[in-house]
């Protein structure tokens, strides 16, 4: 059990959060066509994996804008983010944001993020939410970069994400 915090209270998340070295756990996650796309359909390729509460919240919009300027440049790389948000709501926020290069993805139908991830908060206000998190897996399916941000207040190391990739 992983654990982080809510504006300063602590939250426990369920299952094991993925650490650097790790091969990355699959994934079955919704697209805004409502396609499914899974961890093997991105093989070969570096992906920035963003996971957040809602992009409904200021700063998981921030974390998605910040994160898709930063990555506008970088051809080689998915920029993928999941939540539980319906994928109508993740398709109308890239829409009205112009975000173009990033997969904005809803675990609503299989919970994968939950069970493979450890990422969803089984206390708190956000209980049954996804905490805040980034990891970074290389063309090989390689955790090379993993933060469960420690408030999920607060907004992820960008730097450190990007700088994995280097």
């Amino acid at each position: 059990m992983a654990k982080t915090q809510f504006k300063g209270n602590p939250v426990q998340t369920e299952g094991a959060f993925p650490q650097v070295g790790d091969q990355a756990p699959d994934f079955k996650l919704i697209k805004s066509d409502l396609s499914e796309v899974t961890l093997a359909d991105l093989s070969g390729k570096n992906i920035i994996f963003n996971i957040f509460p809602s992009i409904d919240t200021a700063v998981c919009a921030l974390q998605l804008k910040t994160f898709s300027q930063k990555a506008a440049d970088m051809d080689d790389v998915v920029l993928l983010f999941g939540s539980m948000d319906l994928p109508f709501a993740l398709n109308r926020f890239c829409a009205a944001e112009g975000i173009e290069n990033a997969v904005a993805t809803s675990d609503f139908r299989h919970h994968s993020l939950a069970e493979n991830y450890g990422v969803k908060m089984l206390d708190g206000p956000l209980s049954g939410l996804y905490a805040r998190a980034t990891l970074v897996i290389n063309d090989q399916g390689e955790v090379i970069h993993s933060e469960l941000v420690s408030d999920v207040v607060n907004e992820p190391d960008y730097e450190a994400a990007l700088a994995a990739l280097n």
